[in-house]
């Protein structure tokens, strides 16, 4: 019998969806060459190491998680600090002292943040794997909280960064809006309602979506998703040779985990210390 070639024999079949995570969709707007190496290089670069404002970050959403697993009489500070040290990361930080001093900080910024909200009002959902499909894509991610405030559905993300947050992070988030449409769609809920949680500061910073700018940030997703499949399909073609994947210059280059790779991000300038996403290099801070 003679071979038919596969695009043939499945000629007229549907188009299979394109999977991705926010993060990944993300990555390729920031830059498509740390996009290659970080999805499709086979052995994929060895990325730098992790620094001290990323173990900061992981740790306080550690805490954030596992306070909820307390029962209500036990979420007090002294509960907080205890979750601090159990989840404390203690890599990235100029010396022991610095660590000591962040995790120390740590400790009250989120005992000072849960002070401000209701501890007795369980969250409907924490770090809660949801999943949304389109006719072309499917996007599976990872939100940090769901809140059920008497009926309305809330999605809440946790942020731990010096930089200072305004209402349009929240309106322009990605991430943010497809895990409302995912969570409306697996409760059959309306949810229209994401806040961006700055633990540093306490500051909520909200938007309120509508099923308008729901499905605008839908059709953003495929159309990411679309370049995406062509990208992925010149890496299988032409491996990194492939014009896909240029460099996105910008000072973002300066914290990349692959900048080692990556000649044009180098000549952006120094790169940052391990520990320049909490304070300035100055030895004497």
């Amino acid at each position: 019998m003679t071979d038919v070639p596969v695009e043939e024999t499945f000629s007229g079949m549907p188009q299979r969806l394109y999977r991705a995570s926010p993060s990944k969709l993300l990555a390729w707007l920031d830059c498509p060459r740390r996009y290659r190496m970080q999805y499709l290089d086979h052995p994929r670069p060895s990325a730098r190491p992790r620094r001290a404002h990323t173990s900061v970050g992981v740790a306080t959403h550690n805490v954030l998680r596992d306070f909820w697993d307390l029962a209500p009489a036990e979420r007090t500070p002294g509960a907080v600090e205890r979750l601090v040290r159990q989840s404390w990361i203690d890599v990235g930080f100029r010396d022991p002292d610095q660590s000591a001093r962040w995790r120390d900080r740590t400790t009250r910024r989120v005992t000072e943040y849960l002070r401000g909200i209701d501890r007795d009002r369980q969250p409907l959902g924490v770090e809660r794997t949801v999943s949304l499909r389109t006719e072309t894509v499917a996007v599976t991610g990872r939100l940090d909280r769901l809140d059920d405030r008497d009926g309305e559905l809330v999605v809440v993300d946790y942020k731990t960064g010096r930089a200072r947050l305004t209402d349009d992070d929240a309106r322009t988030s990605l991430p943010m809006a497809l895990y409302a449409v995912a969570v409306a769609r697996m409760f059959r809920r309306p949810c229209e309602r994401v806040e961006l949680h700055h633990v540093p500061t306490g500051e909520v910073l909200a938007h309120q979506h509508t099923p308008e700018t729901l499905a605008r940030k839908i059709a953003e997703a495929e159309s990411i998703a679309s370049d995406l499949r062509r990208a992925d399909a010149g890496y299988a073609d032409l491996g990194v040779g492939s014009p896909s994947f240029g460099p996105q210059v910008s000072p973002i280059c300066a914290w990349c985990d692959f900048r080692a790779y990556c000649p044009e991000g180098q000549r952006m300038g120094p790169e940052k210390s391990d520990w320049a996403g909490l304070e300035p290099d100055s030895p004497h801070v």
